[in-house]
């Protein structure tokens, strides 16, 4: 990216200045979700949506719908050694905290949801929406202690539960039954990348498997 005040290009991911007059200066990131449209509506009915420049549209300067398709034909570059056991371009959910870095294979979480893990000393668990495309993650602490989450059988929409209280949790981290009715998990930022990708800006990050890591 190119900010139009200094000219000065910004790394996507890090939101790192990487070149130019604000060089080496970093943008502060802020939550945000990667959800399907159909999801999102769901949860904010009366939420906006951004409608296409159709100057841009008309100039044909907006990525074709088959962009992702397209890319998976272009060779990947990368200065980092990959690990064996993905692949370049495999779909991982990535987090971080207190500099630990986590790729969870998008697979993995489809197949473990939620998964409970600890990274950088702050319990957490991830897991996907009903679209099994959406992702989110929280940590898993209310008034300092743990929980223990595990997803409801057949509940839909998505219901959690906690070992401790049984209280009722829905995916946007908040009891909605229960002894903690009314309690907000925080929410962890994810990146929903491309292995690849993740490995060149979290060289020493860890790659989640079934049932460890």
């Amino acid at each position: 990216m190119r900010d139009e005040e200094t000219g000065s290009w910004w790394q996507q991911v890090t939101g790192e200045a990487i070149y130019g007059p604000l060089k080496g200066q970093r943008l502060r990131s802020v939550i945000h979700d990667e959800l399907t449209f159909g999801l999102w509506k769901q949860e904010k009915p009366a939420g906006r949506v951004l409608r296409p420049d159709e100057a841009i549209l008309r100039a044909g300067k907006y990525a074709p719908e088959n962009w992702e398709e397209r890319m998976t034909k272009v060779p990947v570059a990368t200065s980092q050694k990959l690990d064996a056991a993905l692949s370049p371009r495999d779909l991982i959910v990535g987090l971080k905290i207190n500099g630990v870095a986590v790729a969870y294979p998008f697979e993995a979480v489809l197949k473990q949801s939620p998964i409970l893990d600890d990274v950088g000393g702050v319990p957490i668990f991830i897991v996907a929406g009903d679209d099994q495309k959406s992702v989110r993650a929280f940590e898993r602490s209310v008034d300092g202690r743990t929980l223990e989450f595990f997803r409801q059988p057949g509940a839909v929409p998505l219901r959690l539960a906690d070992a401790e209280t049984a209280s009722d949790w829905d995916f946007t981290g908040k009891a909605i039954g229960g002894q903690l009715k009314g309690k907000q998990l925080k929410k962890i930022p994810v990146l929903n990348d491309y292995w690849f990708d993740w490995k060149t800006y979290n060289p020493n990050t860890t790659v989640y498997q079934l049932g460890n890591r």
